[in-house]
């Protein structure tokens, strides 16, 4: 864990939360933002799809199969202990269970990283995991609150959700460049290799130390939730780690994948399911959703998550 703490991209992280603790001047431009978001995404997206061209059907099934079974069960189960338990609204319980069902491009770059620098192997097509897990629970979490709840507010159209969804520039680059890297394979990833893959750490820490920035200024947002946000926030995403790396590992994943789909499991997106929630269910409270995601669970996973889930998956595979 110690080594974990100790790599640029978390060291680079606190340094943003503590930056913004501090009310320092610093700030990213939001055009450098965007760009090392959309750098990230299509990096991810482009080698997974390279790795994902090497692989056979048989390789991928189970795992693919683990993956959409996870995003689909996950905001069943947190809607319903939302609602039961948290007493929340139904549009809130809706949103938390879309962000936790959905994933974090960036907590899965973190993995990968992680994997890497311990020189830890695991399958090269887990990006492709991470773009079959994006949007299901998104969808699913709109389908309950659309169920359970008549919005006083004009609600948007499916065809809006799905416009909203996958014109988004997450969904649109990540799933766009695996399909460009499964059809460019390793004769096109070698031509585009020195941008996207040795400058990848590098452009990581950039993005960590923003995101340090917006957690910390999310962190006075903490009280609005309350103990019952903060908990939630740490121990479904452990709960749900531990079950994707089970699934992993029925799944016939390595070790490494299993953890990977384990952290895939127990991130919560901000990127893709805010802005479908802003359309989606424009009653439930940011405060709740934007809170939970980005200045608890993102934290505890960048900082202590995947180490512990790495060594679950240790504890598992033993």
């Amino acid at each position: 864990m110690l080594t974990s703490i100790l790599s640029p991209m978390v060291l680079a992280f606190l340094l943003g939360i503590i930056a913004s603790r501090l009310k320092s001047d610093l700030k990213f431009p939001d055009s450098l933002y965007q760009s090392l978001t959309i750098y990230l995404l299509i990096a991810i997206g482009l080698k997974g799809g390279y790795k994902l061209s090497l692989a056979t059907f048989e390789e991928v099934a189970l795992p693919a199969a683990a993956a959409i079974a996870l995003c689909c069960m996950i905001p069943l189960w947190t809607y319903a202990i939302m609602r039961k338990a948290g007493k929340f609204s139904v549009p809130n319980a809706a949103a938390l269970a879309a962000h936790y069902g959905s994933v974090s491009a960036v907590t899965f770059s973190a993995a990968l990283a992680f994997h890497e620098g311990l020189g830890i192997s695991f399958e090269g097509f887990m990006p492709s995991m991470l773009a079959m897990m994006e949007i299901p629970a998104i969808l699913i979490a709109i389908a309950l609150a659309r169920m359970n709840y008549t919005s006083s507010a004009g609600q948007a159209s499916i065809k809006e959700i799905a416009r909203e969804l996958l014109a988004g520039k997450s969904s649109l680059l990540l799933i766009g460049f695996v399909i460009i890297g499964l059809a460019v394979g390793k004769t096109g990833w070698e031509q585009v290799s020195p941008l996207f893959d040795m400058p990848f750490k590098g452009v990581l820490t950039l993005f960590l130390l923003e995101a340090g920035l917006v957690a910390g200024r999310k962190l006075s947002d903490l009280k609005k939730g309350g103990l019952l946000l903060i908990a939630f926030g740490i121990m479904f995403p452990i709960l749900h780690a531990i079950l994707g790396i089970w699934l992993g590992h029925l799944a016939g994943l390595s070790l490494g994948g299993a953890t990977i789909l384990g952290v895939l499991a127990a991130s919560a997106s901000y990127i893709a399911a805010p802005a479908a929630c802003r359309v989606a269910l424009p009653e439930a409270n940011p405060s709740y959703y934007l809170t939970a995601a980005l200045a608890i669970t993102f934290p505890f996973n960048i900082i202590v998550g995947i180490p512990l889930y790495h060594e679950f998956a240790v504890y598992m595979f033993n």
